[in-house]
């Protein structure tokens, strides 16, 4: 099936469609799911709600940009939403913390392994503003705006993360030598 069959089959809520469509896509938004979640089960908790909501409004694709962009947008923002209703950010106001944006806290020689653990680890608030702000280049203001936060918090919960991060990565480096 070419991939116009396959989002058509989809909008007619065809069920080989949509296994098609898992298999085809499930590979590339399975490790976005992972980033944002807290360990490997509830990362394909969020994939299967993901593709619930890809299946739920596949009609409002218009064929204009990339499908897979799209679907990988529908994934984060699926996660996003499970983690606001459950109250993820109500955190009180935290101030302002120096962004430490120029130290390489995470570089080379780190076992992929160690560093996706270390940052699963992070508490939600600090794993997602980390994971959306590193790893996926938004901005504060585009964080702030998802998450219902404030830029300060957003720079602040990513500052914390990368304290937690460094710590560590030190750590790990002492019981490596």
């Amino acid at each position: 099936m070419t991939l116009d069959e396959l989002i058509q089959g989809c909008k007619k809520k065809d069920i080989r469609a949509q296994g098609e469509l898992y298999k085809r896509y499930s590979n590339a938004l399975f490790p976005i799911c992972l980033r944002y979640s807290p360990n490997s089960t509830e990362a394909e908790d969020n994939l299967q709600d993901a593709f619930m909501t890809i299946f739920d409004k596949i009609g409002q694709f218009k064929g204009k940009g990339s499908f897979e962009g799209w679907i990988k947008r529908i994934t984060v923002n699926t996660v996003l939403q499970k983690y606001r209703k459950q109250k993820v950010f109500d955190i009180k106001d935290e101030g302002q913390i120096e962004d430490t944006a120029d130290e390489d806290i995470i570089d080379e020689g780190l076992p992929l392994d160690f560093l996706l653990k270390i940052i699963q680890e992070l508490p939600d608030q600090y794993r997602l503003v980390f994971t959306m702000y590193v790893m996926d280049g938004y901005s504060h203001k585009e964080i702030g705006n998802l998450l219902g936060i404030s830029d300060g918090t957003s720079k602040s919960n990513l500052a914390r993360a990368r304290g937690i991060l460094k710590t560590k990565v030190i750590d790990y480096r002492k019981t490596d030598l």
